[in-house]
């Protein structure tokens, strides 16, 4: 990615090596890393496992984890604040051509666990969107997983992380959070599943528009950056994750998507650049 020029946002808030942002926060006890652990791989909304671990007070952050804090001006910091400061522009000016306003997400670095308006956010469970606070989390270790682990290294599948991140902001921001919440709360657990499904597609392909119009605007991408968002695209997809984890896939158990899915609806925003055209839940086929 050619970021040089970019300039770097104000909406990023460290709370590395802070124990939390130095807030009362969830204790990691076994189950909920193995809970954590669940949520990453099959899927399961981590609001779940957020709740369950936000009543219990952890110990303030020692000597040690204060002295170790990375330095607000780390490389990765900086790469961070640079592709949120991309998002932040792009989608400020898509809602303004739609005539309506766009609300700056916050970007909150963390490692182990924080606190969020969600309850407690753990890394085991990787970036996360709380629609409660408007934030973005993200323990900066799991780009190292997504490198090492997952086979997806390069710098715009770490953009392509924070982009679907953000993608759900705005959806959060258009109203379509509520209602597929609403609409899962209603249903059974097949059909709520099949719904968090088209909410993460969503997000993907609106990573897709983000990624099209910044490029447009600003020539941020260079050759080789597509296939980096399509390998994270395809190493998170939920058949891949299942069957790496058990040996099979659940497509029923599904609320991210498959890999090929995945793959198709980011690939269906960078085509389009066009927002109307991710309209994942009136698409007949995913």
């Amino acid at each position: 990615m050619r970021l040089d020029d970019s300039r770097e946002s104000d909406n990023v808030e460290d709370r590395r090596g802070g124990g939390g942002g130095g807030l009362p926060v969830g204790g990691i006890g076994v189950g909920t890393v193995v809970l954590a652990l669940v949520a990453m791989y099959f899927g399961i909304d981590p609001r779940v496992v957020l709740n369950q671990a936000s009543h219990v007070s952890a110990p303030p952050p020692s000597a040690a984890q204060q002295q170790h804090r990375p330095p607000a001006n780390d490389a990765e910091t900086k790469f961070v604040r640079k592709v949120l400061a991309e998002t932040e522009d792009t989608w400020q000016q898509i809602f303004r051509q739609a005539g309506k306003q766009y609300e700056d997400p916050k970007l909150v670095l963390f490692t182990g666990v924080t606190r969020t308006a969600c309850g407690t956010g753990q890394a085991a469970m990787g970036p996360f969107y709380c629609p409660a606070d408007h934030k973005v989390y993200i323990d900066l270790g799991f780009y190292q997983e997504l490198k090492t682990r997952f086979k997806a290294p390069g710098d715009f599948a770490q953009a392509y992380v924070i982009a679907h991140e953000v993608g759900h902001h705005v959806q959060n921001l258009l109203g379509v959070s509520a209602k597929v919440q609403a609409a899962r709360e209603r249903a059974g657990e097949r059909e709520a599943n099949a719904l968090s499904v088209r909410l993460e597609l969503q997000a993907d392909c609106l990573a897709g528009v983000w990624a099209k119009n910044a490029d447009t605007a600003r020539h941020i991408l260079d050759q080789g950056d597509l296939e980096e968002a399509l390998r994270a695209a395809t190493a998170i997809g939920d058949d891949t994750l299942q069957k790496q984890a058990k040996g099979y896939a659940v497509p029923d158990s599904f609320t991210h998507g498959s890999s090929e899915q995945r793959v198709r609806w980011f690939k269906r925003g960078m085509e389009s650049g066009q927002v109307k055209d991710c309209n994942t839940f009136q698409a007949k086929s995913l």
